[in-house]
């Protein structure tokens, strides 16, 4: 079998919800469980930590392994979704899984007649733990994919959780209520295993609270513990120990998540995990070149200054926004060209209302089934007196912004994770 043909084979067992949406939307853990026993529980071959929450999984999880990975032990990464090579959702050491043990799984999975159908997320999450358990990693970082208490990674039983912050998201599957959305985050949530919360108000402090003391564990809010004293910039921080740290994540909004991975070090820390303050510095200061993160504020070329980040619903744009307008504050007569795209099934009414009447749209969709089409964009911007122009692919609209762009302009690309897939896939 050629590594394609591998590829296919996982695509079609089930699409990608990334990919396709709710069609590909699979609650329970009884296929993961059943799976599991088949391949003799992998997971239990290694010390995991599980990664939830609405925004900053992806962040959060690279961060932690990057620090781990600084202190030298070997480290395992589980993310999605995947920007340009499906190998990204699963690294060592920041080193992508290799084409020929995708192959090796997939053949061995096929020739074992499993008597099941496994969904695409079931049988990369199964992939992952298997070769975490046979290249006998010290840690593997398991970020969930959707939700929680449902979510196929909900199998293991890790040494400690994050949860990263609660917001509007995938409401369809996981409650119309933040409260409601919250208690299915907290479903990671385990009889003595420690917990880190990331962000929470009041109302959702109460439902983690009640989670934790409901099975007998520990719970830390990271807000309370202000690890982060300054940011002097968008990518230097002193915390309150006196160190001064620089950050290869550099967005603004990476400052609760930087405090959130602080708090998540403490708690393995008191699990009698080494973690050296160096440590912390250099995996904070290499996150993505040790990781191989991407598209995370991740800026493409100073003049204009180009940006892309896959902040996809409100809190995240929120933030994305807010920070392109301090840009533009500092860079005199600067105009903003935005090059933007959603899936469907997102909140679109409400996420459009956030971008600016200042900026020169150039809007596409990405190229998957989920993906909302330019036409129906089109509306929603006319409707609410955007100035736009459609394009056929995300890479034309980028062309076409860069090519309209001086260099004293700024051009942002973002609104899906697969406009940013897109883009970089062009990009390559």
């Amino acid at each position: 079998m050629e590594y394609n043909e591998a590829i296919e084979y996982l695509y079609r067992q089930l699409p990608m919800f990334s990919r396709i949406g709710a069609a590909a939307y699979k609650p329970g853990l009884d296929t993961s469980l059943n799976l599991d026993k088949y391949f003799n529980h992998p997971h239990r071959n290694f010390k995991s930590i599980h990664i939830g929450g609405t925004n900053g999984k992806g962040s959060t999880s690279h961060m932690l392994a990057a620090i781990l990975q600084s202190e030298g032990y070997k480290v395992g990464l589980y993310t999605s979704p995947h920007l340009v090579d499906f190998r990204e959702r699963i690294r060592v050491n920041g080193e992508m899984i290799p084409q020929e043990e995708v192959v090796r799984f997939v053949e061995q999975f096929i020739a074992c007649d499993y008597d099941g159908h496994p969904s695409f997320f079931e049988l990369t999450m199964m992939m992952a733990f298997d070769y975490f358990s046979r290249t006998k990693v010290d840690y593997a970082i398991i970020e969930v994919g959707m939700g929680g208490r449902l979510d196929s990674t909900n199998i293991i039983t890790p040494i400690g959780c994050v949860i990263t912050n609660i917001s509007w998201d995938h409401t369809q599957f996981l409650g119309e209520t933040l409260p409601q959305i919250a208690a299915e985050k907290a479903g990671i949530i385990k009889k003595d295993i420690p917990v880190v919360i990331g962000e929470a108000d009041d109302e959702i402090k109460e439902v983690f609270k009640n989670k934790a003391q409901s099975v007998g564990t520990s719970i830390t809010f990271a807000e309370e513990q202000s690890y982060i004293k300054e940011f002097v910039s968008t990518d230097n921080f002193t915390d309150t120990f006196g160190n001064t740290f620089s950050c290869q994540l550099c967005g603004d909004y990476q400052r609760k998540n930087i405090n959130t991975v602080r708090s998540a070090i403490e708690m393995l820390r008191s699990l009698g995990i080494k973690i050296s303050d160096t440590s912390i510095d250099n995996g904070y200061r290499n996150v993505c070149s040790l990781t191989g993160l991407a598209g995370r504020w991740m800026q493409l070329a100073q003049s204009p200054l180009t940006i892309c980040d896959t902040g996809h619903n409100q809190a995240g744009l929120h933030y994305n926004l807010k920070q392109l307008d301090h840009l533009l504050a500092a860079r005199k007569n600067a105009k903003l060209h935005i090059v933007m795209g959603f899936v469907a099934d997102k909140d679109i009414e409400h996420i459009i209302q956030l971008f600016p009447k200042n900026a020169t749209y150039y809007i596409s969709n990405a190229q998957i089934p989920r993906a909302l089409p330019v036409d129906q964009l089109a509306e929603k911007c006319s409707s609410i007196g955007l100035e736009f122009t459609k394009y056929s692919t995300v890479e034309s609209a980028y062309i076409a912004a860069k090519n309209a762009a001086s260099d004293n302009d700024i051009i942002y690309i973002g609104g899906s994770t697969f406009v940013v897939a897109d883009l970089l896939a062009s990009l390559k």
